[in-house]
């Protein structure tokens, strides 16, 4: 068997959750505190893509970065690259298309926060990125983390943009979905279904390990609020 679509998969949906992870914190973060006119607007454009259809995210994908467009023209002759039919042009649809399950998660979590404790941290001298990252952060961990396992499964199992933007070639492009839809379209039922097999296994493995992250952190804050009743008394 030809493992070559899921070391594929797993590489993209690895390199485009680094991304998302850390353009979604960002991203969610001001928009969290920005005015709610901006907010509105800012969220239905970051959102978009989870409500469009996979394909027509590869369209608008295919008209900048293909080879006579402006972003596909400009880094062929700058750098003399390919953003499209390669492995990496798969890098783009999965970031774009999980992006916005990595924001909204995110920016659920900032706009729950309770901003006392970061008030807090200011009077005491503290700069806002400390603040960030020593306070906020650590609060609003348990929705980053699983705004990233989303992103991550959903970047495993993308199709549409994927198969648009870099097509299928053994070897090369192939991803686990693609590889699916070649399979069956071909007749070969049998090696569609060892590798929708091996997507749900891994797909499970990857729920379980946020439901169990959840339920740790649910646990802790039990905890933790115990102690301050004990501490109270």
């Amino acid at each position: 068997m030809d493992w070559y679509p899921l070391i594929n998969s797993l590489r993209i949906a690895a390199i485009a959750t680094v991304i998302v992870f850390f353009a979604g914190i960002w991203l969610a973060n001001l928009v969290a505190r920005a005015p709610r006119l901006v907010k509105g607007v800012l969220d239905v454009v970051l959102t978009l893509p989870l409500v469009l259809p996979p394909t027509v995210v590869g369209y608008l994908l295919l008209i900048l970065l293909g080879p006579r467009r402006p972003l596909g023209a400009l880094a062929a002759q700058l750098m003399d690259l390919r953003l499209t039919m390669v492995w990496y042009a798969a890098v783009f649809a999965t970031v774009v298309v999980s992006f916005p399950l990595m924001y909204r998660t995110a920016r659920g979590a900032f706009e729950a926060f309770d901003q006392t404790l970061a008030d807090a941290a200011r009077t005491l001298g503290h700069s806002e990125r400390w603040v960030f990252w020593r306070v906020k952060m650590p609060c609003c961990l348990q929705g980053i983390v699983a705004g990233a396992v989303l992103a991550f499964a959903r970047a495993l199992g993308e199709y549409g943009a994927t198969s648009m933007l870099c097509g299928y070639t053994p070897g090369s492009t192939a991803t686990v979905a693609t590889t699916v839809y070649q399979l069956w379209r071909t007749g070969d039922d049998a090696g569609a279904l060892t590798w929708v097999l091996v997507n749900l296994a891994i797909s499970a493995v990857v729920l379980l390990a946020m439901n169990w992250f959840e339920a740790r952190g649910r646990g802790e804050r039990r905890a933790s609020s115990a102690r301050a009743r004990a501490v109270a008394r």
